[in-house]
């Protein structure tokens, strides 16, 4: 494991204490807001640049990577930001060699490619649930850094990102969805059968570390049982290691709009949407 990543992994159960002082609402806004700007300076250096991008976000159930990808790219264009959310495999896919259906989502030059799970899906809930033979994962983890050091060497900024989650926090978010008629389609009987297997997932989480953090594509790991905290963090992080700097750019003035020159508004039936409520 890697410095960086292993400090990481090592400090996160202090941040997990109940006792924390949450980041309130009004501080983060006012971070988010900075952190969106940097974002967008960003996007045109990557764009301008060509570079390629390509972050991985992996965690539990409920450990908020749905949250902090929101974050990430609800000020940036989806022409540069793309998500990545792969349904199961289908039985081509199947037949194919495992990490086929992922490369085609690689990304090209002037693109920012986040997958919300990735390829260690076969370290993780394919492990976990039986979904896969143990040989397979050992032999996917042997695999995975070569992979990896194929995409940096083709010119990819790779950046993969754990999201650690507590019990007592996992348990408190799951049982909202259940309550919450906006949250209650992100439950499915995989999520439930994955929630009682807290410790398997903790000895693969352990295993793909041991076997896939390292210096040149190293893990780094997030505390997020403070769900606003984690997303100001995450995103500072990536903003630090990808390299960009402001590109110029011409003062925006508003043109004059022309004139009627004898338009009138059309007399038409229009069919207006009532008021809500």
């Amino acid at each position: 494991m890697s410095g960086d990543a292993k400090q990481d992994h090592d400090g996160k159960d202090k941040n997990h204490s109940n006792d924390a002082v949450k980041m309130n609402a009004k501080t983060y806004e006012k971070a988010l807001a900075k952190l969106h700007v940097e974002l967008v300076k960003m996007q045109e250096w990557v764009r301008h640049q060509g570079l390629k991008v390509c972050i991985v976000f992996e965690g539990r159930d409920g450990a908020g990577k749905g949250g902090t990808i929101k974050a990430i790219t609800e000020r940036v264009s989806p022409r540069v930001f793309r998500i990545v959310a792969l349904p199961a495999p289908t039985e081509r896919e199947q037949s194919q060699m495992y990490v086929q259906r992922y490369m085609q989502h690689f990304p090209a030059a002037g693109e920012v490619v986040i997958f919300d799970r990735s390829w260690y899906n076969r370290a993780g809930v394919e492990r976990v649930m039986g979904f896969c033979t143990e040989e397979q994962t050992e032999r996917f983890l042997q695999m995975a850094p070569m992979v990896e050091q194929a995409m940096i060497d083709s010119g990819i900024i790779l950046l993969k990102y754990w999201l650690e989650v507590s019990p007592e926090e996992q348990t408190r978010r799951l049982k909202a969805r259940i309550e919450d008629g906006r949250k209650i389609w992100k439950l499915s009987p995989m999520d439930m059968k994955s929630y009682s297997r807290w410790y398997d997932y903790s000895r693969a989480r352990d295993a793909m570390f041991v076997a896939t953090d390292t210096d040149f594509a190293p893990w780094f790991v997030a505390p997020s049982d403070d769900k606003k905290r984690a997303r100001i963090n995450i995103i500072s992080h990536l903003l630090s290691r990808i390299p960009y700097e402001e590109r110029p750019h011409e003062r925006i003035v508003l043109p004059k709009r022309q004139k009627p020159r004898g338009y009138l508004e059309l007399d038409y039936p229009f069919r207006v949407i009532p008021e809500a409520g």
